[in-house]
């Protein structure tokens, strides 16, 4: 168990180890094969019943789809290559399988064709490459897409083209806490996933309430220094801790409420440790005292924007008053971004701050140890309620 100096004078204040993506494509038959205006070329009398397999002589219509071909054309296991019908292009096919938003290929299909290739929602039914040109089950990140080719285009699909994390939204900053609850008391550890949760204080006093749902209450009465936080943990519990970079992109969501007071320091924000080079880092969006705070004993390296405001950063040795979350280590460099004004709702692009820090020269290459959303104080009688407490890893 530790505290790291933070703040003013002898107080101690960190952590420690606790328990420290249209095309229209040619097919068979003529158009006086065909039905209706929706049943196209081939119709029904062409492709007959789904006894000969193909739409008309030999593929009917234009191209699948049921304006082409008719439901006989083709039938449901076939449809590519001009056969028409709802299988041109369609469920099996031209659809899903073969020319929709698993592969693709032979060809998109389009609105209105589909044979040979994907079809759209008018030709080769909704599985067939999606609704129009490979809508929402074709494309995705690399397969489908708006136009043709062997691997179709790289737009569309549900989860949109191929580069970087889906931006996070913004959090209710009305939300309401979860009800229930589990309260941990002493210096305690525990919880998977972003539900990993930790309490600490150098008197063993405070209390943790955790929920089911990424949220908790952090409380302390006279606890001395006090940190209680809930994210992401991969130093303990069997995990193997990486550089952030090979982590992927962390970002969190916050809203917090805090009453009471807080002794002569407080942050309410993001916190963590890397391991090999130690650092324990904090990104500071809130706290009881007027911000933007200065740790004390600090050199400034610079400011960044990050999330629609100006973080000054910082950086400062330190020995704490009882050891780190690094093997053997007696002292650390700490890393602070400190928000100019103060917010109690948002969301926090940990990933950015790591860069920031690492374009201004402070080294972040060691092993991610956690990445959690943060309450710490030096004292008094208070608690901060966090209805949300979200922290994500894309």
């Amino acid at each position: 168990m530790f505290a790291l100096v933070l703040g003013c004078g002898a107080v101690a204040c960190a952590a420690s180890d606790e328990p420290g993506g249209r095309l229209r494509s040619q097919g068979q038959g003529g158009a006086s094969a065909g039905g209706q205006a929706q049943t196209g070329s081939g119709g029904f009398a062409a492709g007959g019943a789904p006894t000969t397999g193909s739409g008309g002589s030999t593929g009917t219509g234009t191209s699948g789809g049921s304006t082409s071909g008719g439901n006989g054309a083709g039938g449901f296991d076939t449809g590519a290559g001009g056969s028409g019908g709802n299988a041109a292009g369609g469920f099996k096919a031209g659809g899903g399988t073969t020319g929709g938003g698993t592969s693709g290929s032979g060809g998109a299909g389009g609105s209105l064709a589909g044979a040979g290739g994907s079809g759209g929602g008018d030709s080769g039914g909704k599985a067939a490459g999606g609704f129009k040109a490979g809508g929402p089950f074709a494309g995705g990140g690399n397969a489908g897409g708006t136009t043709s080719g062997p691997t179709g285009g790289t737009t569309g699909g549900p989860t949109g083209g191929t580069g970087g994390a889906a931006p996070v939204g913004e959090p209710d900053c009305n939300a309401p806490m979860p009800s229930g609850g589990e309260t941990k008391m002493m210096n305690n550890t525990g919880g998977e996933g972003n539900l990993a949760w930790e309490i600490w204080s150098n008197t063993g006093e405070g209390q943790l309430t955790i929920y089911e749902v990424p949220a908790f209450i952090a409380a302390w009465n006279n606890s001395g220094g006090y940190l209680g936080r809930l994210g992401y943990e991969w130093g303990r519990f069997g995990q193997t801790p990486v550089p952030h970079d090979q982590r992927g992109t962390i970002t969190a969501q916050f809203v917090s409420r805090k009453t009471g007071s807080a002794g002569g320091y407080s942050y309410i924000g993001m916190y963590g440790w890397t391991t090999n080079p130690c650092v324990e880092w904090y990104v500071v969006d809130d706290s009881y005292n007027n911000m933007p705070i200065n740790p004390g004993n600090t050199t400034k390296e610079g400011e960044v924007d990050i999330d629609g405001g100006t973080y000054i950063v910082y950086s400062r040795p330190t020995t704490g008053s009882g050891g780190t979350r690094c093997s053997g280590a007696t002292n650390w460099i700490q890393y602070y971004s400190v928000r100019k004004t103060a917010r109690a709702c948002g969301v926090i692009s940990l990933s950015e701050h790591f860069r920031a820090w690492e374009d201004m020269g402070l080294d972040m290459s060691g092993e991610l140890l956690e990445a959690k959303i943060l309450v710490e104080v030096g004292g008094g009688v208070g608690n901060v309620e966090l209805p949300i407490a979200n922290v994500m890893v894309q």
